[in-house]
Parts: structure tokens; C-alpha cells; sequence
């Protein structure tokens, strides 16, 4: 970096965002027990315009999953709102996140030729460590021409004023095993940013280099992606980190690199000011989150170009039988909790089971009378991506709880699936619950016809205690080792459960199969259907179940049923010696054969230390 001499010292203020996941609109949203207002582009438009007006030198970038998440996500190939709405707020530069390649490489090539196609200004976009070389998937290729064709490179060049910035971005580890579809091979981004990192040294000789990293940040040193990145990559100077989803309210600095993260769903915009050293390096004047809050005027033209976009998806919205994007379908007595509580607390939770109830809801209904019953629903932590609030509930609202994914027919959302497991294997999906959440919170379940118990306290994969099935009628049964159950959930679960015998190396095996016992192969054909030919989508099951509740002044109401937990799953802390050693499995007994050899060879070695000691003192006597 260039050095600066004291008379002429650069400063630069950098605003970001990450994980803005759709949030175009001003909405409410439960967190921490308070009901805050999220996501509206009308403030942050007001936010980024007042920085700029106050700031010499001003940058504005985001870090990834701007879109996936509200229903403005259903026109993401065809309208590519999100893009150019960022575009239009003045965002210079933006990198890919995870969610992105939601919709497929497809899906993501249409978004980049549509953006291209409009007249709206557009951020530039750096990612850095796509393997094209290695990238076999059919449409590929087709990605390719598209970024080629938007102008993705692995990194830009900005200049704000008398600072030349240099911008290089992609995603990290976790993120990359997020993006199952995204039909692209990838490079280690740790070692991509280090070649990248010295191409631009040598060949751009910038101020300041600022990373846009989709990697994100954890308590744990050696997951925590971004920390580990600057101390691989010290000539980083600012590093934005998103996809974990974080708030920093202070900014990590490893050696002199900054990294900055301001939370999902646009509640905060990210603010850092710089002042540049005689020596080149750069020194943090200050850092701060500023809340997107009623305190924000909202920019009105603004806001009339987010009417515009949302007459856009009123009209996805009529092809299911909505009227609009703000019509409300039901009423919420209850306040259902925080999405980070429910990843961070292991425990059955009432949006759980409502939401798992309602897909066996949408199946009878699909299927009228050939409906097969279902035994089992299941829905990971995972796919819920929002809650709501005590009071009524919009449309909007029940989408944005499972926003994810798109099927086989190409319209936004993961239809449900149906697959078929043995008793064996319904206890073994209980024990990834009870053993797996705690490495992964993302694999933390809620069902529907299974009650289970599992005790924290025991060892890993040998933690649950008891497994029976529950009827409709709501008894208790055990549950048939080789009897196959009809299990149903969304398209990408059904999938991931598939992967759990490759994941845990053959220790755990979970083997989805069709009615027959066949063993699936093409995932596509396990899709449930209306009797229209229609793919049913988990976002219309939930919100069709809201509807089919008994109205309470003329408004359908949660029942009471779901005011709280049913201990469906039931957490047993006990540390008990005798309940942390009953009912073992044969995984209990592998570690226990571990545990003895392992006593055995220590014993032995002793045994020969110690011999060896008597037999050099007896010399020695």
C-alpha cells in the first residue's frame, strides 16, 4: 500500500451490509423479545446518503446473501430486483453469498442477464474463488457468459477521492457447503485471496485493500473463518464478513486487519472511518452500527420505486390465490421466539411443530382421496427463516418463515417430498437431532407423529433414550426396526438426510427409499403434487394450514395448541450415572472398546516405564 506523507493523510469511510436476504420493504421483526424494524432499502437509502454527505471519501459494499428471504425473492431471475435496487442505492461493490445460487447456476445467470439488460446503475461484483476449470455442471457454462458478460472479476478497482481502493471478495468453507445447487466446483478462498491478494499488490499498488468475504465469524477460533483469513492474509486491511449473520458492536482486529459485521435482514448499517499513517497502514478513527429504525426518515422516492417492485409480486402472489402482498391470512395470539433462540436452545419449540403439522395438512389435502398417510413430518432448524409477532399475519409474513429454495418446476419455493425410512432409521434421524445440533445448529429438528427423549449428557450419537411413534389419535407407539414410514418434509431436507451416511463416514445410516424400499436416486420424483399438477410449495403448506384454522372475529387464529411446546422431543439433563449408561447402542459400545484399548496401551506402556526404571536402578545398585 501506498505510504502517505503527514501533510496529505488519506481517510476513508466504508458503510456496508451483508445478509440482506431480500429485506427490500420495512418490516417488523421479533429480536431479543423486542420488536424492531428491519430491512427497508427507502432508510438505508437515507442512511448511505447522509454518510456520503458528512464523509470526504466514502465507500459503500455489501458481503453477501443480498437476496432469499421475502417474497421480492420471487422475481430474483426475472426482475432482478435485488441487484439493482443496490445499484440504485450507490452500492459500489457487492460479492456472492450462499444464497444466491439458491435458484440454481440457472436461476443466477438469468438474475445477471436481466440486471444487465436495465437501465439502473449496478454494483460492481467480486468473487474470487469459482473453479471454472473444474465446474461440470451442465449450466455452467452459462454462468460463466453471464458474469462475463455483467463484468464479475476477482477483484475492482475504486477510487473515492485521492484513495485508491482495491475490493476482491468470495465465500468461505461453511458457505460453500450451503450452496448445494450452485453447480460450480470451488477453490480454498483462504488461498485464493493470497494469490489475489499479490496480484493486486504487484500489479495495482492500492491505499487500501477491502475483502468482501462471505465467510463469517464464530466463538470458536478455529471455525471462525474471517479470523482465521486475516491472520493468513495480514496485507488485508478491512475485512466485511457475512453469512454467519453477526452483529459486531466492536470490530475484531487481528494484527491490523479490521473485520466488521452488522447483522442480517438491513437492522443495522455497518460504518468504519479510516485515517491513513505516514507508513501506508490504516488507523481506525471509529466504528459503529446504525440502526434502521423509525429514527430513519425513509427516502420517498425510494419508497416509490419499492411499490413499484411490489406490484411485481402481487402478481406471483394471485397465481396461488392471494390477493397482495400485505394480506393478512391469520392471526397470531402468541409471540413465537427469535429465530437465533431457536437455533441457539435445543428444545421442541411450538413454530416447530406448527410448521411440521402443517405439511401433513397440505399432503392430505393434495392428495384427497388417494392420500397415503403420512407417519412422520419433519422440518430442520435450518429451512425456518423467520418468525412473527403476537398480532396478524400477513402473507409476507408466513413466506419469510420458509423463504428458501426453488423446484423442479422452476417457480421460488421447496415443494415438500415424500420418502420412506425404516423404525430403524427414524431412531437414528432422532439421535442426528440429539447428537449433531450440537456440532451443527443447523441440524437441530422439530416433527411431527415422533416423540423422543435424549440426554445431553451421554455420548455422542448414543444420546437418545427412547423413540415411539405418535398417531394422529395421539398414541403411543413402538416403533417396527424394519417397517417402513412415510416421512415428509421439503425437497432440500429430504435430500440433506440422504447425505447423512456419506457425512458421518458410515457410522450413521439413514438411506431415503420409496414406497417399494427402493432406494431413491432421483430426488425430482419424490415432489408431492396437487391434484392440479401443481408442486406444493412448504410455504404454501404453512400458510394454507394458518387459513384452515376456526376464525376468531372473522380472522383464522392459532389455537391454542401452539402456544407452547408439546415436549414432543423431551430433554433429559440428567447426569445420572445410570441413565447416562442405559440403553446403550452399538455406537456406545464402539467407544467403550475404544476407551479400554486405549487403557490397555497406556497400562502396558506404564507397566514397561516402569520396569524399565527398576531394572536401570538395580544396575545402578
Amino acid at each position: 500500500m501506498l505510504p502517505a506523507s503527514s501533510a496529505n493523510q488519506k481517510e476513508l469511510t466504508v458503510v456496508f451490509s451483508h445478509d440482506l436476504h431480500s429485506y427490500i420493504d420495512t418490516r417488523e421483526y421479533k429480536s431479543d423479545g423486542k420488536t424492531v424494524e428491519v430491512g427497508g432499502f427507502a432508510k438505508i437509502k437515507t442512511i448511505i446518503d447522509d454518510v456520503k454527505a458528512n464523509s470526504k471519501n466514502t465507500l459503500v459494499v455489501d458481503g453477501g446473501d443480498f437476496s432469499m428471504g421475502t417474497l421480492f425473492q420471487t422475481v430474483f431471475s426475472e426482475a432482478a430486483i435485488e441487484l439493482r435496487m443496490l445499484g440504485q442505492l450507490g452500492y459500489d461493490a457487492i460479492t456472492f453469498g450462499n444464497h444466491e445460487f439458491d435458484y440454481s447456476s440457472q436461476g443466477l445467470a438469468k438474475m445477471l442477464t436481466v440486471a444487465k439488460k436495465s437501465n439502473d446503475p449496478l454494483p460492481e461484483i467480486v468473487s474470487t474463488n469459482i473453479d471454472w476449470n473444474n465446474s461440470s455442471d451442465e449450466h455452467a457454462i452459462d454462468l460463466k457468459k453471464a458474469m462475463d458478460n455483467y463484468g464479475v472479476n476477482d477483484y475492482t478497482i475504486v477510487t473515492k477521492g485521492n484513495v485508491k481502493i482495491a475490493i476482491f471478495g468470495g465465500m468461505g468453507i461453511d458457505s460453500i457447503a450451503c450452496a448445494p445447487n450452485s453447480g460450480v466446483s470451488w477453490k480454498d478462498f483462504i488461498e485464493t485471496a493470497k494469490e489475489t491478494v499479490s496480484k493486486i499488490e504487484k500489479e495495482e499498488n492500492p491505499d487500501i485493500i477491502v475483502c468482501l468475504s462471505h465467510s463469517g465469524i464464530s466463538d470458536d477460533s478455529k471455525k471462525s473463518e474471517d479470523e482465521l483469513l486475516a491472520k493468513a492474509v495480514p496485507q488485508i486491511d478491512v475485512i466485511i464478513s457475512g453469512h454467519t449473520h453477526s452483529t459486531l458492536k466492536e470490530p475484531i482486529v487481528v494484527g491490523k486487519t479490521i473485520i466488521g459485521c452488522c447483522g442480517e435482514y438491513g437492522q443495522n448499517m455497518g460504518k468504519i472511518d479510516l485515517k491513513q499513517n505516514g507508513d501506508g497502514t490504516w488507523d481506525l478513527k471509529d466504528y459503529k452500527l446504525i440502526p434502521v429504525d423509525n429514527k430513519i426518515k425513509a427516502d420517498e422516492e425510494f419508497l416509490g420505486k419499492v411499490e413499484e417492485y411490489r406490484t411485481l409480486v402481487d402478481e406471483f402472489l394471485k397465481g396461488y390465490g392471494f390477493e397482495n402482498y400485505s394480506q393478512v391470512i391469520a392471526n397470531s395470539p402468541y409471540d413465537y421466539p427469535d429465530i437465533r433462540v431457536m437455533n441457539e436452545n435445543h428444545v421442541d419449540q411450538a413454530l416447530g411443530n406448527l410448521i411440521s403439522d402443517s405439511f401433513i395438512y397440505s399432503v392430505k389435502q393434495a392428495e384427497g382421496e388417494n392420500y397415503v398417510p403420512v407417519d412422520v413430518a419433519l422440518v430442520p432448524v435450518g429451512v425456518v427463516r423467520s418468525n412473527f409477532a403476537k398480532g396478524p399475519i400477513t402473507i409476507s409474513n408466513a413466506y419469510e418463515v420458509l423463504s428458501l429454495g426453488i423446484g423442479p418446476d422452476g417457480v421460488p419455493g421447496y415443494p415438500l417430498a415424500s420418502i420412506y425410512l425404516t423404525g430403524k432409521e427414524l431412531k437414528t434421524t432422532a439421535e442426528v437431532d440429539a447428537s449433531i445440533t450440537s456440532l451443527m445448529s443447523a441440524a437441530q429438528l422439530y416433527c411431527s407423529g415422533l416423540q423422543y427423549t435424549f440426554n445431553p449428557n451421554r455420548i455422542i450419537l448414543n444420546r437418545v433414550t427412547d423413540v415411539k411413534l405418535k398417531t394422529e389419535k395421539g398414541e403411543l407407539k413402538q416403533l417396527e426396526d424394519d417397517k417402513l414410514y412415510r416421512v415428509v418434509g421439503d425437497l432440500y431436507s429430504a435430500q440433506m438426510l440422504g447425505a447423512v451416511m456419506e457425512q458421518s463416514k458410515g457410522i450413521l445410516s439413514i438411506i431415503p427409499k420409496d414406497a417399494k424400499g427402493n432406494p431413491i436416486k432421483d430426488f425430482n420424483k419424490i415432489v408431492i403434487y396437487d391434484q392440479k399438477g401443481s408442486e406444493v410449495k412448504a410455504w404454501y403448506a404453512f400458510a394454507s394450514y394458518l387459513q384452515s384454522f376456526d376464525e376468531v372475529d372473522g380472522v383464522p387464529t392459532i389455537p391454542a395448541k401452539y402456544s407452547k411446546a408439546e415436549n414432543r422431543k423431551v430433554v433429559d439433563d440428567s447426569k445420572n450415572i445410570i441413565k447416562l449408561v442405559k440403553n446403550p447402542n452399538k455406537i456406545f459400545f464402539a467407544v467403550l472398546a475404544v476407551v479400554i484399548l486405549f487403557i490397555a496401551i497406556v497400562t502396558v506402556v506404564v507397566v514397561f516405564i516402569v520396569k524399565k526404571v527398576k531394572t536401570k536402578k538395580k544396575k545402578n545398585d
